[in-house]
């Protein structure tokens, strides 16, 4: 009787760890993908370059894809506080942090000289996610497991749904 009891408080806690992950990855994964369906327009850094003589962030960052991001991921983490409540917020700060951490990740890539669009393996796929995971790791504080999850599928889903994208005519670039 008690093995039996024990091993509905490990799969319940499973269960919770898990669930945090998908949470989380909802408004992050809304925040990442939304410019690429919504953006264009307006660079975000106005066609302006840093003091290095390279743009700051490039074309591809615009202000509607940011807006896009941070609304979209938004709208997941208002969805998902129906489950639970703290993503009502948390939902913004997730989704701000992720479309932040992408433009950081490009901030770096432009400061390697790499053009807009071409692959930097590891950062393209987990800049959204770091980023995310910062700014609201007080208003949702995951485990290491639920973050470790995040981290370890990220970059297949982050690779397949940019082929899909890319097989769909959506992107340019298959990565």
């Amino acid at each position: 009787m008690q093995a039996a009891a024990w091993n509905r408080r490990i799969e319940q806690h499973m269960a919770g760890i898990i669930g945090t992950a998908l949470l989380f990855i909802g408004p992050s994964y809304v925040a990442n993908a939304a410019p690429l369906v919504f953006g264009g327009g307006r660079p975000l850094d106005g066609g302006r370059n840093f003091k290095d003589g390279r743009p700051i962030f490039g074309a591809h960052k615009t202000i509607r894809g940011f807006t896009a991001g941070v609304v979209g991921g938004s709208l997941v983490g208002l969805g998902e506080s129906l489950v639970d409540p703290r993503m009502a917020l948390a939902g913004l700060a997730i989704s701000l942090g992720a479309v932040l951490g992408d433009l950081l990740g490009a901030f770096v890539k432009r400061r390697l000289d790499m053009k807009p669009g071409r692959p930097l393996p590891v950062v393209d796929q987990l800049d959204f996610v770091i980023g995310a995971l910062v700014f609201s790791s007080s208003l949702f504080p995951m485990t290491w497991l639920s973050v470790l999850i995040v981290v370890a599928v990220t970059p297949p889903i982050h690779l397949a749904t940019n082929l899909g994208a890319y097989l769909l005519g959506i992107k340019k670039t298959y990565w």
